[in-house]
């Protein structure tokens, strides 16, 4: 299920990219600087608590997630990006963690340890000095 982003949570500014691209790259601002209310989003409380985890850093403390994509040369490919990238951020925040259940050695299993410990101390003890009577 692919979550759709709100348009009224969304928020972009177009900043001038670094690397390569010659003199384009001074004169066009390709960068796209996407941000996004969370609050904005509706999120069950779960969620929303897994996406604060998930975001780290890029969530300000006005409860904004900031992300910066400059890797293309346009524009658009850069907002197509960042909206990507945030989309993914959400969708993996509705990912339930997979709670562990305890499990217990069975008693077979611990006879063997017992078994094994006791079988390597006798290996251990054999190794000492000789002793000549």
């Amino acid at each position: 299920m692919p979550f759709e982003l709100p348009e009224e949570a969304l928020s972009e500014t177009f900043l001038a990219a670094s690397g390569p691209g010659g003199q384009n790259v001074n004169k066009v601002a390709t960068a796209c600087q996407l941000r996004c209310s969370i609050f904005a989003l509706g999120l069950p409380p779960d969620v929303y608590q897994r996406l604060k985890q998930l975001a780290g850093s890029k969530l300000t403390t006005e409860g904004e997630i900031v992300l910066t994509a400059r890797t293309h040369r346009s524009q658009e490919a850069n907002r197509l990006e960042a909206r990507q990238r945030l989309t993914e951020l959400i969708e993996r925040a509705y990912v339930r963690p997979i709670k562990r259940k305890p499990t217990r050695p069975t008693r077979a299993a611990k006879a063997k340890r017992v078994d094994a410990k006791k079988s390597r101390s006798q290996v251990k003890q054999g190794r000492g000095r000789v002793k000549l009577d």
